[in-house]
């Protein structure tokens, strides 16, 4: 479970919810519950708790402290600086194979919105299924998209390869965050938008990572064998998983089209308010009065129709 992001554009909101700029994967956005706690509620029925890991980052112990309370230590991968996507998965993936080479991976973010989690389940088995049949390939999960939104990812896809439970697809090409003309064309074409829910083997996903970004896997490797991951990531650019890696390397991927689980990416403050108004939901931080946001983050929609 990735939960090692800053969550900066969603820090209006949180404070006004938290009363504090907390990363919003350890904030009660609706249900009672953090977005973390609800994604563990999400995979409890997929997945063995000891089989569970969470990349989080240390200067957010004071937030997932007390919600990992429960959790061993060996299950918390705790980044000594958020360096981004592609660093996260990279520092996940070499522990990972440290105990298991032949380990099958579920990356799933912990700060997205599912309206209905037992499709979510499906669309997940249907994905790790895909795995299994196609080591050398991974398996994005890709929810039906229903406007140009030019914030997300794309996934183009191409010919069936197998057709039961789901269709298992393969990928003719990676767009991430395109302008909205692009955004628009994908849209008329039945693309998806990238939920960066990812499964595959660990070795493959490495591989993938050695042949866009080498240096970053060398140096956490290096890191980690003597014992200096603090120094390596005040040195190691930022890498973007689904821009560096995933993007120039559509040929490795295959997908799974989930267009029933609801799936939204929290992402801006009015995407929130959006979500929660289509959707029919009023948490307490909304029925007490601090639902007006600051007109300009309100008026900051990326979700455009087309």
């Amino acid at each position: 479970m990735l939960a090692g992001g800053d969550g900066t554009r969603l820090q209006s909101l949180t404070l006004k919810i938290a009363g504090d700029s907390r990363p919003k994967q350890f904030c009660s956005i609706f249900g009672g519950k953090t977005l973390l706690t609800q994604t563990r509620a999400r995979l409890e029925s997929l997945f063995h708790v000891d089989r569970e890991l969470f990349v989080v980052t240390r200067a957010h112990e004071t937030y997932y402290r007390e919600e990992l309370r429960n959790v061993g230590d060996s299950c918390i991968i705790s980044q000594p600086l958020n360096r981004g996507t592609g660093v996260a998965v990279a520092l996940a993936l070499l522990r990972v194979l440290q105990r298991d080479a032949d380990a099958l991976v579920v990356f799933v973010p912990c700060d997205h919105y599912y309206s209905d989690a037992e499709a979510f389940g499906r669309a997940i088995r249907s994905a790790i299924s895909g795995a299994e049949r196609y080591p050398d390939s991974i398996v994005l999960l890709g929810a039906g998209a229903h406007y140009a939104e030019v914030a997300y990812g794309w996934i183009e896809l191409g010919s069936a390869i197998s057709h039961a439970p789901i269709p298992l697809l393969r990928v003719n090409r990676f767009w991430e965050k395109p302008s909205l003309p692009q955004a628009r064309a994908l849209l008329r074409r039945g693309c998806l938008w990238n939920t960066f829910v990812t499964i595959g083997h660990a070795s493959t996903f490495l591989d993938l990572l050695c042949s866009q970004v080498p240096n970053i896997v060398l140096s956490i490797n290096r890191a980690l064998a003597d014992n200096e991951l603090e120094a390596a990531y005040r040195l190691m650019p930022a890498v973007d998983f689904s821009g560096q890696v995933l993007a120039p390397q559509p040929h490795r991927l295959l997908a799974v089209r989930d267009t029933a689980s609801g799936w939204a990416d929290l992402g801006s403050p009015s995407r929130v308010m959006d979500i929660l108004a289509r959707n029919n939901i009023q948490p307490a931080w909304l029925r007490d009065g601090h639902q007006s946001l600051p007109p300009s983050k309100v008026l900051s929609i990326s979700c455009i129709p087309s």
